[in-house]
């Protein structure tokens, strides 16, 4: 008998630890209806301007999808505006709307509650699709130039849109847990230590990864363009994920990894506005002083009369065998179709030009003396010879 009374004993205490499901329901029930007995009337001006709330954001979201078809491209500031907006859910319309007249009908306290639980679900997960659509619609803006086509940027704007998703709703799952009372510090302690992990093994990965998304975002060079990096020189072909692709001059496919690229030096070639032609000119010691005064605009002349623009023309030194001058000309634009022709034109323009004013341009002389054992100088010819 005592032992039945102690089994009896040990099992109440787990019974009374079972929700009473059906007790509940019923005190809600009853609580929902004396509820409505005593305050119909504000239920009946709550249901109103409730009604006119989802009627006012629906109407709201309808303007978001006029901005959306309006004639703009897709990275304008109004059309991303539209999107956000259009990504309201009818769930968090009704939640916003009975949430604004809760408190107006008085409603009893499980279902102001359940009320409660209900909008924070509905807003923090509308919260993280709003954050999501403006993250992505502000990196559409910032690619929606000219530059930001082809399929490297199609697969970097897919792999950003599932970073962005995956960390957008990691942070709102985190935030609605927390909201509804669960401990997340060890989640989120589990979560920093799991990224830790997974970024030291995929490190590499992950550099040339976002190696190139800053190639495609910062624009150092974009496909097409001509580069030279530290020992190389070609044009970008393809800009991948992990890799770049450079055709080199000679005809090879180089393969470097984005990161590896980053780090060096880049010379942008195709970004340059101009060409500039070095030109030394050497000049006969024996030129008279005047001729040597008119050569900086002789010069410049040639220059202005090839399309060119002398960015310098002037004695440059005393060379071994000639005066030196220095030309530096600047060709407009960035084709070298262009600027080599105009090098052979003003070379061939220098050479007649100084023809018809009697200027040479000596070839490299050496003289060599030689001397006698008592030091005097022995001439290279007889000096009955040299009278002739």
């Amino acid at each position: 008998m005592s032992a039945s009374k102690t089994t009896e004993a040990a099992v109440t205490p787990t019974r009374a630890a079972v929700p009473d499901v059906q007790g509940q329901l019923h005190d809600l029930s009853n609580a929902t209806v004396t509820w409505f007995q005593a305050y119909w009337l504000q239920i009946i001006i709550a249901i109103g301007i409730a009604v006119a709330i989802v009627s006012a954001l629906y109407a709201l979201r309808g303007l978001g999808a006029r901005l959306c078809r309006a004639e703009r491209g897709r990275g304008d500031w109004l059309t991303i505006l539209g999107r956000v907006v259009t990504k309201t859910t009818n769930y968090f319309i009704i939640m916003v709307a009975i949430r604004a007249v809760d408190g107006y009908a008085q409603t009893p306290p499980m279902i102001d509650r359940l009320v409660t639980f209900l909008f924070t679900l509905a807003a923090v997960m509308q919260g993280a699709i709003w954050a999501r659509e403006f993250i992505l619609g502000a990196i559409e803006h910032k690619t929606s130039g000219e530059h930001f086509k082809g399929e490297a940027i199609i697969n970097a704007m897919g792999l950003i849109r599932l970073l962005v998703s995956v960390a957008v709703f990691a942070v709102a799952a985190v935030v609605l847990l927390d909201n509804i009372g669960v401990n997340v510090t060890g989640l989120v302690a589990g979560l920093g230590v799991g990224g830790i992990a997974i970024g030291l093994a995929a490190q590499g990965i992950f550099a040339d990864l976002f190696a190139a998304l800053a190639i495609i975002f910062d624009r150092p060079f974009s496909k097409g363009d001509q580069i030279s990096f530290g020992t190389s020189s070609g044009v970008i072909e393809a800009i991948g994920l992990k890799s770049t692709r450079v055709r080199a001059y000679t005809g090879e496919l180089r393969i470097i990894s984005n990161k590896k690229l980053l780090d060096m030096e880049i010379l942008n070639v195709s970004g340059r506005d101009h060409i500039r032609l070095p030109f030394t000119i050497g000049v006969a010691y024996e030129t008279p002083p005047e001729k040597l005064a008119r050569v900086p605009d002789i010069l410049r002349e040639l220059v202005e009369a090839e399309g060119g623009k002398a960015a310098r023309a002037g004695f440059e030194t005393f060379g071994a065998s000639s005066l030196d001058f220095s030309l530096l000309v600047d060709v407009p634009g960035r084709d070298w179709n262009v600027a080599h022709p105009l090098r052979d034109r003003l070379m061939v323009a220098i050479v007649r030009r100084f023809a018809q004013e009697g200027i040479s341009i000596p070839y490299p002389t050496q003289i060599s003396y030689t001397a006698a054992p008592d030091g005097t100088l022995v001439m290279p010819y007889h000096e009955s010879e040299g009278a002739h």
